[in-house]
């Protein structure tokens, strides 16, 4: 029998549960009616590792996080999320993982303790007060205890919102667009928060648009249309597409510029960053000869070899994707 959440288990258990992945799922489909939202989708997160899922709206991340809960069975495919299976186990899931989603979607008119207390009753927790208690002085809640929700500021009901998915103290976070509309400073805290409970050896899945989270994270998946397209550490992604970027800047707009080295050879992408234009492609021979010529035609312009950044990796890849049901409408 499992343990009730909140509740200490045998050593024998713990050590059993460390050593399998939090998440180890592979081929994972799922439809909605005649639409392919998920198309044979892989992923393995280790425990205490932070592993970011990146892709554009409509990619298929809520749909993936809300089959790793328990929320949704999958059509086809096979996994274990918390070394629990994930097509016949979906309770026992649900009960070991804390999950927030992409809204705030606690009772605005309920007070931040009254909502925690909630939250502790449908997990059927013992010792309820002293869990929201936890609870309040883990993300420092104490003094808007008594506060509604529903005046709360956006960083503040993320702070509510983490709260509650870790009251139960689950051994997972999935984690949708947390910080989506959180002012920058709120969005750090909300990082090294996260970084304290990876330390704890709590997993944490965690889908993000913004770079810079990206950057904090020890593995990414980026997903679009339903399909993975790349996976691994910031490093490995980005040596995995092959691009060379160079960063031309000037006296001519970045804009002037990137019109003139629309269709040149070896540019498959440009930027514009400030005052800069960054220029990427994979056949480094051919975009350099472009980039020589251009810096013969305009001696004035500043054109620099840099490494090959993570924004620019997923602006490659977000370019290149393509719906695969299009295609195979086309053909």
């Amino acid at each position: 029998m499992n343990s009730p959440p909140g509740t200490m288990q045998p050593a024998s258990s713990l050590a059993q549960g460390a050593a399998t992945p939090a998440i180890d799922v592979h081929g994972l489909n799922k439809h909605f009616g005649d639409k392919h939202v998920v198309r044979d989708v892989s992923l393995r997160v280790e425990r205490g590792e932070i592993f970011g899922f990146l892709g554009p709206n409509g990619s298929g991340k809520t749909t993936c996080i809300r089959m790793l809960c328990g929320l949704l069975t999958p059509d086809s495919g096979s996994g274990t999320c918390l070394g629990a299976d994930l097509l016949t186990e979906s309770a026992r899931i649900k009960r070991q993982v804390g999950y927030m989603t992409q809204r705030f979607s606690y009772w605005e008119d309920l007070t931040i303790r009254e909502n925690l207390d909630f939250v502790a009753r449908m997990y059927q927790m013992g010792g309820r007060a002293e869990a929201v208690e936890r609870a309040l002085e883990g993300l420092g809640l104490q003094d808007r205890a008594g506060q509604l929700a529903g005046t709360l500021s956006g960083g503040w009901k993320q702070r509510l919102a983490l709260a509650a998915a870790l009251l139960h103290q689950p051994q997972l976070l999935l984690l949708d667009e947390p910080t989506a509309g959180v002012d920058p400073s709120a969005r750090r805290d909300f990082w090294e928060e996260l970084h304290r409970l990876a330390a704890q050896g709590i997993s944490v899945l965690v889908s993000t648009h913004y770079m810079d989270e990206a950057e904090r994270c020890h593995k990414l998946a980026y997903i679009a249309w339903g399909t993975l397209l790349a996976q691994g550490t910031a490093a490995q992604i980005i040596a995995s597409l092959g691009l060379a970027t160079w960063s031309v800047s000037g006296s001519n707009p970045p804009s002037d510029i990137s019109a003139a080295l629309r269709g040149a050879p070896g540019v498959a992408q440009t930027v514009v960053f400030g005052t800069a234009l960054q220029v990427s492609g994979t056949d480094e021979v051919a975009l350099g000869a472009t980039l020589g010529k251009l810096g013969r035609d305009q001696p004035a312009l500043r054109i620099e070899r840099i490494d090959t950044r993570l924004e620019d990796a997923f602006i490659y890849l977000m370019s290149h994707a393509r719906d695969p049901a299009a295609q195979s409408a086309a053909a």
